[in-house]
């Protein structure tokens, strides 16, 4: 059994996302050679391919975050392993993700999730404000695609301007984030909760007011 040191236990994690015990295990048992460690531990089903590019983000935290116990958010992101899950860096992110979605109150993670049908009626009727206000027909295209940036930059999280810094978005955010972690970082689904929300009745900007709070912290 070879010895195996800390520094390689490190790199092998970082070239397959198992854990620990198992790169530990792994190269002890294949005298230290990354390669044919990487070997025994897809033979064991603990990692598959090799390269950060096939890595699957399938660990990570369940996060919440409760405003005045008015606007309440349930939120998965995912990261690769265990490990990072348990990073104070991976858990401040979650807890900005949670807070970013009770102040902006997305519908969507991502644009790619959008049903068509909305897509199409929130392009119908930009297309009809622009013709009321007198655009050249041969403009309209053109102008829509900027109008249906605005529109994702709304609904869809990852496309949302970060109430911590507006000079970025949230997706741009989770991508420093992800750089600094060493992982692949990904917001599978959140839950967004809103008292009286859907009642009809006078209604408080109260996403107005959890951003105006986020903003002074």
């Amino acid at each position: 059994m070879a010895e195996v040191s800390a520094q390689m236990v490190k790199e092998l994690r970082e070239r397959t996302g198992a854990g620990m015990m198992d790169c530990k295990k792994a190269l002890a048992e294949s005298a230290g050679d990354f390669a044919k460690a990487e070997e025994w531990l897809r033979k064991k089903g603990i990692a598959k391919a090799a390269g950060k590019e096939g890595r699957v983000a399938a660990e990570g935290l369940i996060g919440t975050y409760l405003h005045g116990g008015r606007i309440g958010v349930i939120v998965e992101v995912n990261c690769e392993t265990d490990f990072v899950a348990r990073n104070p860096d991976f858990q401040e992110l979650v807890k900005d993700v949670a807070m970013q979605i009770a102040a902006a109150s997305p519908k969507y993670v991502r644009r790619e999730e959008v049903p068509t049908d909305n897509l199409d009626k929130e392009k119908e009727i930009q297309r009809d404000l622009l013709k009321q206000q007198g655009k050249p027909e041969a403009m309209l295209d053109k102008i829509l695609v900027g109008k249906m940036e605005k529109y994702y930059e709304g609904v869809c999280l990852v496309d949302q301007l970060w109430v911590k810094d507006d000079k970025k978005k949230v997706g741009e955010m989770i991508t420093e984030r992800a750089a600094k972690i060493g992982e692949k970082v990904s917001v599978r689904r959140f839950v967004r909760y809103e008292v009286g929300e859907g009642i009809q009745k006078q209604k408080d900007d109260l996403a107005a007011e959890v951003a105006k709070t986020l903003g002074q912290a």
